[in-house]
Protein backbone atom coordinates (compact mmCIF):
# COMPACT_ATOMS: atom_id res chain seq x y z
CA UNK A 1 0.00 0.00 0.00
CA UNK A 2 1.27 3.15 -0.91
CA UNK A 3 1.53 6.50 1.71
CA UNK A 4 0.10 9.37 0.13
CA UNK A 5 2.41 12.55 1.00
CA UNK A 6 1.18 16.30 0.55
CA UNK A 7 4.19 18.43 -0.96
CA UNK A 8 4.40 21.40 1.44
CA UNK A 9 6.03 24.14 -0.54
CA UNK A 10 5.25 27.55 -0.82
CA UNK A 11 5.11 27.79 -4.53
CA UNK A 12 4.46 25.37 -7.18
CA UNK A 13 7.34 24.75 -9.76
CA UNK A 14 6.34 24.16 -12.84
CA UNK A 15 2.95 23.39 -11.93
CA UNK A 16 1.53 19.67 -12.76
CA UNK A 17 -2.09 20.44 -11.75
CA UNK A 18 -4.75 22.52 -13.83
CA UNK A 19 -7.93 24.17 -12.45
CA UNK A 20 -11.23 23.44 -11.35
CA UNK A 21 -13.02 25.99 -13.19
CA UNK A 22 -11.17 24.45 -16.31
CA UNK A 23 -12.47 21.02 -15.84
CA UNK A 24 -15.59 22.38 -15.19
CA UNK A 25 -15.76 23.92 -18.45
CA UNK A 26 -14.05 20.70 -20.25
CA UNK A 27 -17.25 18.61 -19.21
CA UNK A 28 -19.52 21.17 -20.51
CA UNK A 29 -17.49 20.79 -23.97
CA UNK A 30 -19.27 17.23 -24.30
CA UNK A 31 -22.55 18.90 -24.18
CA UNK A 32 -24.59 19.40 -27.24
CA UNK A 33 -25.38 23.17 -28.08
CA UNK A 34 -23.83 24.37 -24.97
CA UNK A 35 -21.97 27.47 -23.84
CA UNK A 36 -19.69 27.26 -21.02
CA UNK A 37 -19.36 30.40 -19.15
CA UNK A 38 -16.53 30.87 -16.17
CA UNK A 39 -17.94 33.48 -13.52
CA UNK A 40 -14.49 35.12 -12.57
CA UNK A 41 -11.87 37.39 -14.22
CA UNK A 42 -11.40 37.40 -18.18
CA UNK A 43 -7.48 36.79 -17.32
CA UNK A 44 -9.01 32.99 -15.69
CA UNK A 45 -11.04 32.29 -18.85
CA UNK A 46 -7.86 33.21 -21.63
CA UNK A 47 -6.17 30.94 -19.98
CA UNK A 48 -8.27 28.00 -20.46
CA UNK A 49 -8.99 28.62 -24.23
CA UNK A 50 -5.40 28.67 -24.87
CA UNK A 51 -4.65 25.20 -23.28
CA UNK A 52 -7.59 23.96 -25.07
CA UNK A 53 -6.94 25.23 -28.17
CA UNK A 54 -3.12 24.10 -28.04
CA UNK A 55 -3.99 20.47 -27.21
CA UNK A 56 -6.77 20.15 -29.73
CA UNK A 57 -5.87 22.59 -32.39
CA UNK A 58 -9.60 23.63 -32.78
CA UNK A 59 -12.27 26.53 -31.94
CA UNK A 60 -13.21 26.37 -28.02
CA UNK A 61 -16.23 28.41 -27.38
CA UNK A 62 -15.71 29.37 -23.44
CA UNK A 63 -17.39 33.11 -21.99
CA UNK A 64 -16.86 35.01 -19.17
CA UNK A 65 -18.65 37.20 -16.92
CA UNK A 66 -15.61 39.77 -16.56
CA UNK A 67 -15.62 40.40 -13.57
CA UNK A 68 -13.18 43.54 -12.32
CA UNK A 69 -12.15 45.05 -9.31
CA UNK A 70 -15.37 47.37 -8.88
CA UNK A 71 -17.29 43.84 -9.24
CA UNK A 72 -15.81 41.97 -7.46
CA UNK A 73 -16.38 43.82 -4.05
CA UNK A 74 -20.14 44.96 -4.63
CA UNK A 75 -20.92 41.54 -6.31
CA UNK A 76 -21.81 39.82 -9.81
CA UNK A 77 -24.98 40.13 -10.24
CA UNK A 78 -25.28 42.40 -12.82
CA UNK A 79 -22.38 40.58 -14.70
CA UNK A 80 -24.00 37.21 -14.65
CA UNK A 81 -27.35 38.96 -16.08
CA UNK A 82 -25.28 40.38 -18.79
CA UNK A 83 -23.52 37.83 -19.84
CA UNK A 84 -26.25 35.10 -20.10
CA UNK A 85 -28.79 37.39 -22.15
CA UNK A 86 -25.48 38.25 -24.20
CA UNK A 87 -25.15 34.51 -25.04
CA UNK A 88 -29.15 34.08 -25.33
CA UNK A 89 -29.05 36.33 -27.95
CA UNK A 90 -26.28 35.89 -29.70
CA UNK A 91 -25.20 31.92 -29.86
CA UNK A 92 -28.56 30.82 -28.91
CA UNK A 93 -27.22 27.98 -27.00
CA UNK A 94 -29.39 24.79 -25.32
CA UNK A 95 -27.64 24.83 -22.31
CA UNK A 96 -25.09 27.50 -20.18
CA UNK A 97 -22.75 25.58 -17.55
CA UNK A 98 -22.19 28.23 -15.23
CA UNK A 99 -18.48 27.69 -13.14
CA UNK A 100 -17.55 29.45 -10.66
CA UNK A 101 -13.75 30.35 -9.94
CA UNK A 102 -11.82 31.22 -7.30
CA UNK A 103 -12.38 35.29 -7.27
CA UNK A 104 -15.81 34.80 -6.63
CA UNK A 105 -16.01 31.72 -4.64
CA UNK A 106 -13.40 34.02 -2.23
CA UNK A 107 -15.94 37.01 -2.13
CA UNK A 108 -18.88 34.50 -1.82
CA UNK A 109 -21.40 35.54 -4.79
CA UNK A 110 -24.50 33.31 -4.16
CA UNK A 111 -24.76 32.30 -7.34
CA UNK A 112 -28.01 29.99 -7.40
CA UNK A 113 -29.87 33.01 -5.54
CA UNK A 114 -28.69 35.48 -8.53
CA UNK A 115 -30.01 32.90 -11.09
CA UNK A 116 -33.40 32.35 -9.76
CA UNK A 117 -34.16 36.22 -9.58
CA UNK A 118 -32.47 36.90 -13.27
CA UNK A 119 -35.13 33.77 -14.44
CA UNK A 120 -37.83 35.67 -12.65
CA UNK A 121 -36.75 39.34 -14.37
CA UNK A 122 -36.14 37.39 -17.68
CA UNK A 123 -38.65 35.40 -18.93
CA UNK A 124 -37.22 34.95 -22.32
CA UNK A 125 -34.20 32.72 -20.54
CA UNK A 126 -37.05 30.25 -20.11
CA UNK A 127 -35.66 28.24 -23.16
CA UNK A 128 -32.25 27.93 -21.66
CA UNK A 129 -31.24 25.41 -19.22
CA UNK A 130 -28.44 27.03 -16.92
CA UNK A 131 -26.34 24.65 -14.89
CA UNK A 132 -24.30 26.40 -12.04
CA UNK A 133 -21.13 24.12 -10.56
CA UNK A 134 -19.04 25.35 -7.86
CA UNK A 135 -15.57 25.30 -8.67
CA UNK A 136 -13.22 27.58 -6.65
CA UNK A 137 -9.66 26.92 -8.32
CA UNK A 138 -7.49 27.27 -5.27
CA UNK A 139 -8.69 23.62 -4.16
CA UNK A 140 -8.88 20.54 -6.35
CA UNK A 141 -7.79 19.58 -9.30
CA UNK A 142 -8.65 19.86 -13.01
CA UNK A 143 -10.87 16.49 -12.35
CA UNK A 144 -12.27 17.49 -9.40
CA UNK A 145 -13.80 19.96 -11.79
CA UNK A 146 -15.05 17.85 -14.48
CA UNK A 147 -16.57 15.33 -11.52
CA UNK A 148 -18.73 18.43 -9.98
CA UNK A 149 -19.86 19.86 -13.23
CA UNK A 150 -20.73 16.21 -14.73
CA UNK A 151 -22.25 15.71 -11.14
CA UNK A 152 -24.75 18.68 -11.42
CA UNK A 153 -25.72 18.10 -14.61
CA UNK A 154 -26.67 14.69 -13.78
CA UNK A 155 -28.52 15.98 -10.52
CA UNK A 156 -30.13 18.75 -12.42
CA UNK A 157 -31.56 17.87 -15.85
CA UNK A 158 -32.69 14.06 -15.72
CA UNK A 159 -36.57 13.54 -15.98
CA UNK A 160 -36.83 11.57 -12.95
CA UNK A 161 -39.67 9.54 -14.43
CA UNK A 162 -38.31 8.22 -17.87
CA UNK A 163 -40.02 5.66 -19.40
CA UNK A 164 -37.66 2.73 -19.54
CA UNK A 165 -35.75 1.65 -22.90
CA UNK A 166 -34.44 -1.73 -22.46
CA UNK A 167 -31.51 -1.40 -24.92
CA UNK A 168 -29.76 2.48 -23.20
CA UNK A 169 -26.94 2.31 -21.32
CA UNK A 170 -25.77 5.27 -19.66
CA UNK A 171 -21.78 6.08 -20.05
CA UNK A 172 -20.48 8.76 -17.45
CA UNK A 173 -17.03 8.51 -18.83
CA UNK A 174 -13.90 10.67 -16.55
CA UNK A 175 -11.59 13.07 -17.58
CA UNK A 176 -8.78 11.06 -18.37
CA UNK A 177 -10.48 9.52 -21.31
CA UNK A 178 -10.40 11.38 -24.81
CA UNK A 179 -12.48 11.79 -27.28
CA UNK A 180 -10.51 8.41 -29.41
CA UNK A 181 -11.53 6.63 -25.91
CA UNK A 182 -14.68 7.13 -25.87
CA UNK A 183 -15.39 6.22 -29.73
CA UNK A 184 -13.55 2.93 -28.88
CA UNK A 185 -15.73 2.63 -26.17
CA UNK A 186 -19.01 3.37 -28.31
CA UNK A 187 -18.07 0.85 -30.72
CA UNK A 188 -17.17 -2.22 -28.05
CA UNK A 189 -20.59 -1.44 -26.54
CA UNK A 190 -22.77 -0.96 -29.93
CA UNK A 191 -21.26 -4.46 -30.28
CA UNK A 192 -23.27 -6.15 -27.93
CA UNK A 193 -26.28 -4.23 -29.09
CA UNK A 194 -26.74 -1.75 -26.35
CA UNK A 195 -27.23 1.95 -27.04
CA UNK A 196 -24.83 4.58 -24.84
CA UNK A 197 -25.55 8.02 -23.87
CA UNK A 198 -22.03 9.21 -23.14
CA UNK A 199 -22.54 12.15 -20.70
CA UNK A 200 -20.66 14.37 -21.61
CA UNK A 201 -19.78 13.39 -25.00
CA UNK A 202 -16.02 15.43 -26.05
CA UNK A 203 -16.08 12.76 -28.44
CA UNK A 204 -18.79 14.44 -30.67
CA UNK A 205 -17.47 18.19 -29.76
CA UNK A 206 -13.74 17.89 -29.97
CA UNK A 207 -13.02 14.97 -31.98
CA UNK A 208 -11.21 17.40 -34.72
CA UNK A 209 -14.36 17.34 -37.38
CA UNK A 210 -14.96 20.01 -39.84
CA UNK A 211 -18.59 21.10 -39.31
CA UNK A 212 -20.81 21.91 -42.26
CA UNK A 213 -21.50 25.31 -40.84
CA UNK A 214 -20.02 27.37 -37.93
CA UNK A 215 -22.12 27.79 -34.85
CA UNK A 216 -21.15 29.72 -31.40
CA UNK A 217 -21.33 26.68 -29.29
CA UNK A 218 -20.17 23.27 -29.19
CA UNK A 219 -20.29 21.42 -32.24
CA UNK A 220 -21.67 18.33 -30.93
CA UNK A 221 -21.67 16.14 -27.65
CA UNK A 222 -24.54 14.58 -25.98
CA UNK A 223 -28.10 17.09 -26.80
CA UNK A 224 -30.32 17.55 -23.72
CA UNK A 225 -33.17 15.32 -24.99
CA UNK A 226 -30.57 12.59 -23.99
CA UNK A 227 -29.38 14.07 -20.57
CA UNK A 228 -33.35 14.57 -19.69
CA UNK A 229 -33.82 10.64 -20.69
CA UNK A 230 -31.19 9.16 -18.61
CA UNK A 231 -33.63 7.61 -16.42
CA UNK A 232 -34.75 5.69 -18.98
CA UNK A 233 -31.67 3.23 -19.05
CA UNK A 234 -31.77 0.03 -17.88
CA UNK A 235 -27.83 0.26 -16.06
CA UNK A 236 -25.06 2.98 -15.68
CA UNK A 237 -21.25 2.18 -16.18
CA UNK A 238 -18.93 5.15 -14.86
CA UNK A 239 -15.30 5.12 -15.35
CA UNK A 240 -12.85 6.59 -12.90
CA UNK A 241 -13.39 7.11 -9.88
CA UNK A 242 -13.58 10.55 -10.21
CA UNK A 243 -17.28 9.68 -11.41
CA UNK A 244 -18.33 7.99 -8.73
CA UNK A 245 -20.15 10.95 -6.95
CA UNK A 246 -22.05 11.35 -10.53
CA UNK A 247 -22.78 7.96 -10.41
CA UNK A 248 -24.68 8.02 -7.25
CA UNK A 249 -26.14 11.22 -8.10
CA UNK A 250 -27.35 9.88 -11.05
CA UNK A 251 -29.06 6.65 -9.09
CA UNK A 252 -30.71 8.97 -6.68
CA UNK A 253 -32.35 10.86 -9.01
CA UNK A 254 -33.80 8.32 -11.82
CA UNK A 255 -33.47 4.91 -9.96
CA UNK A 256 -31.02 3.49 -12.57
CA UNK A 257 -27.88 0.94 -10.70
CA UNK A 258 -24.52 1.51 -11.33
CA UNK A 259 -21.74 0.11 -11.78
CA UNK A 260 -18.14 1.65 -11.86
CA UNK A 261 -14.71 0.77 -13.69
CA UNK A 262 -11.57 1.93 -11.73
CA UNK A 263 -9.70 1.51 -15.46
CA UNK A 264 -10.59 0.58 -18.72
CA UNK A 265 -6.64 0.05 -19.67
CA UNK A 266 -5.51 -2.81 -19.35
CA UNK A 267 -6.21 -6.85 -20.14
CA UNK A 268 -8.09 -7.99 -16.72
CA UNK A 269 -9.62 -4.05 -16.70
CA UNK A 270 -10.94 -4.57 -20.33
CA UNK A 271 -12.05 -8.44 -19.49
CA UNK A 272 -14.35 -7.03 -16.61
CA UNK A 273 -15.38 -4.36 -19.07
CA UNK A 274 -16.16 -6.77 -21.41
CA UNK A 275 -18.31 -9.35 -19.24
CA UNK A 276 -20.68 -6.46 -17.56
CA UNK A 277 -21.42 -6.13 -21.19
CA UNK A 278 -22.28 -9.66 -22.33
CA UNK A 279 -24.59 -9.52 -18.89
CA UNK A 280 -26.38 -6.42 -19.45
CA UNK A 281 -26.96 -7.35 -23.11
CA UNK A 282 -27.34 -10.92 -23.10
CA UNK A 283 -24.92 -11.95 -25.78
CA UNK A 284 -21.39 -13.37 -25.93
CA UNK A 285 -18.80 -11.38 -26.92
CA UNK A 286 -18.62 -11.26 -30.70
CA UNK A 287 -15.84 -13.30 -32.54
CA UNK A 288 -13.86 -9.62 -33.73
CA UNK A 289 -14.32 -8.67 -29.73
CA UNK A 290 -12.45 -12.25 -29.09
CA UNK A 291 -9.68 -11.50 -31.91
CA UNK A 292 -9.37 -8.01 -30.48
CA UNK A 293 -8.18 -9.50 -27.08
CA UNK A 294 -6.00 -12.48 -28.53
CA UNK A 295 -4.40 -9.45 -30.28
CA UNK A 296 -3.49 -7.72 -27.39
CA UNK A 297 -2.28 -10.63 -25.08
CA UNK A 298 0.06 -11.46 -28.35
CA UNK A 299 1.21 -8.17 -28.30
CA UNK A 300 1.88 -7.94 -24.42
CA UNK A 301 4.08 -10.73 -24.78
CA UNK A 302 5.94 -9.29 -27.61
CA UNK A 303 6.15 -5.77 -25.87
CA UNK A 304 7.80 -7.24 -22.52
CA UNK A 305 10.83 -7.81 -23.44
CA UNK A 306 11.55 -4.33 -23.87
CA UNK A 307 9.60 -3.06 -21.20
CA UNK A 308 10.26 -5.85 -17.87
CA UNK A 309 11.61 -4.02 -15.21
CA UNK A 310 12.07 -0.46 -16.74
CA UNK A 311 11.84 1.95 -13.53
CA UNK A 312 9.11 5.02 -14.52
CA UNK A 313 7.55 7.87 -13.41
CA UNK A 314 4.85 8.84 -14.03
CA UNK A 315 2.88 12.24 -13.16
CA UNK A 316 -1.00 12.68 -14.16
CA UNK A 317 -4.39 13.01 -12.62
CA UNK A 318 -5.41 10.24 -10.03
CA UNK A 319 -7.88 8.41 -11.90
CA UNK A 320 -4.87 8.30 -15.20
CA UNK A 321 -1.83 7.90 -13.02
CA UNK A 322 -4.07 4.68 -11.78
CA UNK A 323 -5.08 3.31 -14.84
CA UNK A 324 -1.65 3.74 -16.96
CA UNK A 325 0.29 2.81 -13.62
CA UNK A 326 -1.75 0.06 -13.21
CA UNK A 327 -1.50 -1.43 -16.76
CA UNK A 328 2.45 -0.53 -16.81
CA UNK A 329 2.73 -3.07 -13.56
CA UNK A 330 0.99 -5.43 -15.48
CA UNK A 331 3.95 -5.12 -17.64
CA UNK A 332 6.69 -5.82 -15.93
CA UNK A 333 7.32 -2.00 -15.56
CA UNK A 334 8.22 -0.94 -11.56
CA UNK A 335 6.60 2.65 -10.75
CA UNK A 336 9.66 3.77 -9.07
CA UNK A 337 8.10 7.67 -8.86
CA UNK A 338 4.17 8.63 -8.70
CA UNK A 339 3.46 12.02 -8.73
CA UNK A 340 -0.59 13.51 -8.60
CA UNK A 341 -2.23 16.91 -8.58
CA UNK A 342 -5.34 15.90 -6.00
CA UNK A 343 -6.51 13.35 -3.46
CA UNK A 344 -8.01 9.90 -4.30
CA UNK A 345 -9.09 6.55 -2.78
CA UNK A 346 -7.07 4.71 -5.48
CA UNK A 347 -3.61 6.52 -4.89
CA UNK A 348 -3.04 4.16 -1.76
CA UNK A 349 -3.73 1.15 -4.13
CA UNK A 350 -0.44 1.72 -6.40
CA UNK A 351 2.16 -0.26 -6.43
CA UNK A 352 5.27 1.71 -4.54
CA UNK A 353 6.24 3.28 -1.37
CA UNK A 354 4.85 6.41 -1.51
CA UNK A 355 2.45 8.61 -3.93
CA UNK A 356 3.62 12.62 -4.11
CA UNK A 357 0.74 15.15 -4.30
CA UNK A 358 3.32 17.47 -6.08
CA UNK A 359 4.19 19.15 -9.01
CA UNK A 360 6.98 18.96 -11.74
CA UNK A 361 9.53 19.34 -9.49
CA UNK A 362 8.78 16.92 -7.22
CA UNK A 363 8.68 14.92 -10.00
CA UNK A 364 11.95 15.33 -12.03
CA UNK A 365 13.49 15.46 -8.27
CA UNK A 366 12.44 12.21 -7.42
CA UNK A 367 12.72 10.60 -10.95
CA UNK A 368 16.62 11.76 -10.80
CA UNK A 369 16.79 9.80 -7.05
CA UNK A 370 15.17 7.20 -7.87
CA UNK A 371 17.08 6.36 -11.32
CA UNK A 372 13.91 6.03 -13.72
CA UNK A 373 14.69 5.25 -17.05
CA UNK A 374 11.37 6.61 -18.34
CA UNK A 375 9.01 10.01 -17.83
CA UNK A 376 5.43 9.73 -18.39
CA UNK A 377 3.37 12.99 -18.16
CA UNK A 378 2.15 15.98 -20.33
CA UNK A 379 4.29 18.22 -22.54
CA UNK A 380 4.95 20.49 -19.48
CA UNK A 381 7.30 17.56 -18.46
CA UNK A 382 9.78 18.11 -21.35
CA UNK A 383 11.95 20.34 -19.83
CA UNK A 384 12.78 17.60 -16.87
CA UNK A 385 13.14 15.03 -19.64
CA UNK A 386 16.05 17.21 -21.33
CA UNK A 387 17.61 18.10 -18.46
CA UNK A 388 17.85 14.22 -17.28
CA UNK A 389 18.44 13.36 -20.36
CA UNK A 390 15.89 10.88 -20.44
CA UNK A 391 12.97 9.53 -22.85
CA UNK A 392 9.69 11.35 -22.42
CA UNK A 393 5.88 9.69 -23.09
CA UNK A 394 3.04 12.26 -23.22
CA UNK A 395 0.10 11.86 -21.82
CA UNK A 396 -2.82 13.42 -20.56
CA UNK A 397 -3.90 17.03 -21.08
CA UNK A 398 -1.92 19.31 -22.50
CA UNK A 399 -0.05 18.06 -25.21
CA UNK A 400 0.75 21.07 -26.82
CA UNK A 401 3.85 19.95 -28.94
CA UNK A 402 1.76 17.01 -30.88
CA UNK A 403 -0.85 16.70 -33.25
CA UNK A 404 -4.06 14.24 -33.09
CA UNK A 405 -4.65 14.77 -29.69
CA UNK A 406 -8.34 14.33 -30.15
CA UNK A 407 -7.69 10.41 -31.60
CA UNK A 408 -5.36 9.11 -28.84
CA UNK A 409 -6.72 5.87 -27.91
CA UNK A 410 -5.50 3.83 -24.13
CA UNK A 411 -8.94 1.95 -23.57
CA UNK A 412 -10.18 -1.51 -24.74
CA UNK A 413 -8.31 -4.25 -25.93
CA UNK A 414 -7.15 -2.24 -29.20
CA UNK A 415 -6.21 0.79 -26.99
CA UNK A 416 -4.42 -1.00 -24.43
CA UNK A 417 -2.50 -2.44 -27.26
CA UNK A 418 -1.41 0.47 -29.29
CA UNK A 419 -0.71 1.92 -25.29
CA UNK A 420 2.17 -1.33 -25.11
CA UNK A 421 3.61 -1.01 -28.13
CA UNK A 422 4.44 2.37 -28.22
CA UNK A 423 5.55 2.65 -24.55
CA UNK A 424 8.10 -0.81 -25.94
CA UNK A 425 8.51 1.11 -29.47
CA UNK A 426 9.87 4.09 -26.93
CA UNK A 427 11.92 1.87 -25.31
CA UNK A 428 13.38 0.11 -27.97
CA UNK A 429 14.27 3.62 -29.60
CA UNK A 430 16.56 4.03 -26.45
CA UNK A 431 18.16 0.78 -27.07
CA UNK A 432 18.40 0.29 -31.02
CA UNK A 433 20.01 -3.09 -30.56
CA UNK A 434 18.17 -4.92 -28.07
CA UNK A 435 20.78 -7.80 -26.37
CA UNK A 436 21.76 -8.94 -22.82
CA UNK A 437 24.40 -6.36 -23.09
CA UNK A 438 21.95 -3.82 -23.41
CA UNK A 439 19.81 -4.23 -21.12
CA UNK A 440 19.89 -3.07 -17.21
CA UNK A 441 19.21 -6.51 -16.37
CA UNK A 442 19.76 -10.40 -18.51
CA UNK A 443 17.19 -11.02 -20.74
CA UNK A 444 16.70 -14.28 -18.92
CA UNK A 445 16.11 -12.58 -15.68
CA UNK A 446 13.68 -9.85 -17.32
CA UNK A 447 11.79 -12.66 -19.05
CA UNK A 448 11.58 -14.67 -15.88
CA UNK A 449 10.18 -11.60 -13.97
CA UNK A 450 7.68 -10.18 -16.64
CA UNK A 451 6.20 -13.54 -18.13
CA UNK A 452 4.17 -14.42 -15.39
CA UNK A 453 2.58 -11.24 -14.91
CA UNK A 454 0.97 -11.57 -18.22
CA UNK A 455 0.18 -15.90 -18.31
CA UNK A 456 -1.29 -15.19 -15.01
CA UNK A 457 -3.79 -12.70 -15.58
CA UNK A 458 -7.65 -13.99 -15.98
CA UNK A 459 -8.70 -15.17 -19.63
CA UNK A 460 -12.26 -15.83 -19.42
CA UNK A 461 -14.37 -13.78 -21.15
CA UNK A 462 -18.08 -14.93 -22.55
CA UNK A 463 -17.79 -17.32 -25.66
CA UNK A 464 -19.40 -16.76 -28.58
CA UNK A 465 -22.07 -19.38 -30.05
CA UNK A 466 -23.07 -19.92 -33.62
CA UNK A 467 -26.61 -18.05 -32.73
CA UNK A 468 -25.05 -14.65 -31.61
CA UNK A 469 -22.63 -14.61 -34.66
Amino acid sequence: MARVIESRKAAAVNPLKMSQPLGAAYAFMGVGSCMPLMHGSQGCTSFGVVLLVRHFKEAIPLQTTAMNEATTVMGGFDNIEKALLNIRQRAQPAIIGLCSTGLTETRGDDVEGHLKLIRQRHPELADTAVVVVSTPDYVGAFQDGWARAVTALVSQLPEAQAEKRERQVNLLPGCHLSPGDIDELRELIEAFGLQPVFVPDVSGSLDGHIPEQWLGTTLGGTTLADIRSLGAATHTLAFGEQMREAAEALQARTGVPFTLFDRLTGLTATDAFVAKLSELSGREAPPRIRRQRSQLVDAMLDAHFHTGQVRVALAAEPDLLWAAGSCLAEMGMELAVAVTTTKSPLLERLPLAEVVIGDLEDFEQSAQAAGAQLLMTHSHGRQAAERLGLPLFRIGIPMFDRVGNAHICHVGYRGTRRFVCDVANLMIEQIPHHGPDDWPLPAASVAAATVPAVATLPAVIPRMSAASA
